[in-house]
């Protein structure tokens, strides 16, 4: 029997760029039964059917029943985490060896991708019949393809004294042992190789290194759970995990996985974007709403944003709230913040409250201390474009943003857990 446990690392090992973790999203729906949507083509949807839109950002929807007068009740996560980004024209030659061009995305730990094996993922772009038709292909290495060496202690004796690089320098990693003899493009040509193409005939790509390093639990008990992309697959898997049991009588639930979270949601795809809204009103339109209606029903919808926080690190306490001290193993987080950066207030937190209290659902508050500026969630950027009463939820890590990353395994079962409720509970 599937746990909680195996569906996320299941989407870890196949998520290794945010457009393989929307094929694998795919895959699961696909194979659940859920009919992929054109999302640019006409609707005709129908109760008891379950449905799907497909790209970057993946839309996941079932359809109970009637409508009623309920609004959305939707869950949302990102795809996309800190990373190393190839640059278009990477190759570069420094002492006859290979190395890529490579750029941050996203708050990354700078020294945490140091001696990682690392490995090269997305789409790349070729030649089509016509300039507006190119092929876009998905590309994954075969494994480690890359690592970015560290510098010697011997050469660089103040390195335990500080962790500062710098990320032009120091984080491009070494592709090859010698570079071939007249081959300018070697990685256009290792690309070529691999998609059956000339070189000459790729166009572009978007192309993340990831850590090749495999999850694996840890602890004595092996109560922990150790892997990269944690942030924010883990919550990703709990939306796939709750849209794929969503049983109720009425009402519509909806997944939604976007991309570009880790960069500011400011993109087409993103969750600041109008793609979102666009999705949801053409869902009620199709199922009988006005367009007055549509827009009254985006106003009572339920929008739980999923995405991890900090747990209490043992060696820095004194990181944490006073008061509120969340911990691997204590269940879900609901994150709370006066700024606002979490989008929280206190009557979406009672109904998440009443949820976790109705399914014994093991739970805990999170707030950043007073002194500490903490990072935002997508939550926000969708509340700008659809006024839905939103919570900010997730699970604890330690490590968040390094190449690997350190959660409890319990706490994504509790988290699948709360999305399966939040689904199928009758209003």
């Amino acid at each position: 029997m599937q746990t909680e446990l195996d569906f996320l690392e299941k989407l870890l090992r196949k998520g290794l760029s945010p457009h393989h973790a929307a094929k694998a999203a795919a895959e699961e729906l696909e194979a659940a039964g859920f009919t992929a949507l054109d999302p640019a083509a006409s609707w005709d949807l129908a109760p008891g059917k379950y449905y799907f839109v497909y790209a970057t950002t993946v839309i996941a929807f079932v359809v109970h029943g009637p409508l009623g007068t309920e609004g959305f009740r939707l869950a949302a996560a990102h795809i996309d985490w800190p990373c190393m980004r190839v640059k278009p024209a990477p190759e570069m030659s420094a002492e006859g060896y290979g190395r890529l061009n490579a750029e941050p995305y996203g708050g990354l730990i700078n020294y945490s991708w140091l001696d990682r094996p690392l490995g090269a993922a997305g789409v790349v772009c070729v030649k089509g019949e016509s300039p507006f038709a190119p092929q876009i292909r998905l590309f994954a290495s075969e494994g480690a393809i890359a690592v970015a060496p560290s510098l010697a202690i011997h050469q660089n004796r103040e390195v335990n004294k500080s962790a500062e690089f710098n990320r032009q320098v120091d984080l491009l990693p070494l592709a090859l042992r010698q570079v071939p003899e007249g081959d300018s493009k070697w990685f256009y040509t290792y690309l070529a190789e691999r998609l059956g193409c000339a070189p000459e005939d790729i166009l572009d790509f978007d192309l993340s290194l990831y850590n090749a390093e495999e999850p694996c639990a840890a602890g004595l008990d092996g109560s922990l759970y150790s892997a990269p992309r944690l942030d924010d697959l883990t919550c990703a898997a709990a939306g796939l995990w709750g849209i794929l049991r969503a049983e109720r009588s009425h009402g519509v639930s909806v997944c939604i996985l976007f991309d570009h979270e880790e960069i500011g949601n400011g993109t087409r795809q993103g969750a600041g974007s109008v793609l979102l809204p666009r999705m949801l009103e053409k869902i009620a339109v199709s199922l009988g709403d006005t367009p007055q209606e549509a827009a009254d029903r985006l106003m009572r919808s339920f929008l739980l944003s999923m995405d991890v926080g900090h747990a209490v690190h043992p060696a820095h306490p004194e990181k944490a709230d006073l008061t509120n001290r969340p911990r691997l193993g204590g269940g879900v987080l609901i994150k709370t913040a006066s700024a606002q950066s979490y989008a929280t207030d206190p009557a979406g937190i009672s109904v998440v409250e009443g949820l976790c209290r109705a399914h014994d659902i093991p739970h805990q508050r999170f707030v950043n201390r007073s002194d500490v500026t903490g990072g935002g969630t997508l939550g926000n950027a969708a509340a700008e474009k659809i006024p839905a009463l939103t919570v900010d939820v997730g699970i604890p890590l330690l490590a968040m943003h390094s190449a690997r990353e350190l959660m409890a395994a319990q706490d994504q079962q509790a988290l699948c857990s709360l999305v399966t409720a939040f689904y199928r509970e009758e209003s």
